[in-house]
């Protein structure tokens, strides 16, 4: 007996509308299509209680969009690229008919944990907005008028160094190879129970990245902010939430949120992934002909 699945679409993707009917043939052959959905909403998420398996047709921020408002039911979350890089969907159009069988038919799946991380935002009166949650990231941004901005570093209590720079990012291992990497950070290997700490442009040489175990709790004092006509620095979460963050608020950060199961083609490794979309540890290219 086949799987039954929700699908999960980015409409506003060029080539959705024929992706979606390829994807959905696979499924009801193999499977049970239970629904189709837009991906990019703001709808409550769909009861999971009859789904097995949900499948996200889209790029990486539609994957992220929806494994985050999906991770609650438990269910394992398949994403399918008719993005540009998609580096966390584990298939593309072509992968996904050669594996359809096995995938939507019952058949053993890839899954790759990823731990989301979970954060709260407590501001200079102590009042607190509640748990946040993020796949990637979550990254304190100078915002306007992008005068640099002050933070302290506390780890489970203890006081760390301060940094003045454009921000800091905290990323999962999954998250580390956005916009940690970008920010000059480390690659972590996904499954490895940790938080990498990256500055953004800090003023100072010697401010390294530095990479805790996830039972840690790190908290981000904004020792000076910026402010400009209802605007200023922010908590991004996943690139897409913002918070307002002022002087004198909190962020504290911790590990081991809610994991999510990505299903991977079988067929490609990680780290045969971080070489062919990320161009990891490629050599200098010479001259034609050189």
């Amino acid at each position: 007996m086949g799987r039954s699945v929700l699908l999960l679409v980015n409409r506003a993707k060029p080539g959705a509308d024929d992706a979606e009917a390829r994807v959905s043939a696979l499924i009801r052959t193999h499977g049970t299509l239970v629904d189709a959905l837009e991906a990019m909403c703001d709808d409550t998420p769909r009861d999971c209680a009859d789904v097995d398996l949900i499948v996200v047709l889209g790029g990486d921020g539609t994957l992220m969009t929806a494994a985050g408002r999906y991770a609650s039911c438990g269910r394992p979350i398949l994403g399918v690229n008719i993005g540009r890089v998609g580096f966390m969907a584990g298939f593309d159009l072509g992968s996904l008919e050669h594996h359809a069988p096995a995938v939507f038919g019952g058949g053993a799946l890839d899954t790759r944990p990823a731990s989301m991380l979970r954060a709260e935002i407590v501001d200079e009166q102590g009042a607190s907005t509640g748990a946040l949650s993020a796949i990637n990231d979550f990254a304190i941004t100078a915002g306007p008028p992008y005068r640099m901005i002050t933070l302290e570093i506390v780890i489970d209590g203890q006081p760390g160094p301060m940094v003045s720079g454009d921000g800091l990012v905290v990323s999962t291992p999954m998250g580390s190879t956005a916009y940690n990497v970008s920010a000059g950070g480390p690659i972590v290997a996904p499954g490895v129970p940790a938080t990498v700490i990256t500055p953004i442009a800090a003023h100072s040489l010697s401010f390294r990245p530095i990479v805790v175990g996830h039972e840690h709790e790190i908290e981000i004092r904004l020792l000076n902010a910026n402010r400009e006509n209802g605007s200023g620095t922010e908590l991004v979460i996943d690139g897409r939430g913002r918070h307002r963050l002022m002087q004198g608020s909190r962020v504290i950060i911790r590990g081991g949120g809610p994991e999510i199961a990505f299903v991977g083609d079988p067929d490609v490794s990680y780290w045969q992934t971080l070489m062919r979309k990320m161009h990891w540890a490629a050599p200098p290219t010479g001259r034609d002909g050189g």
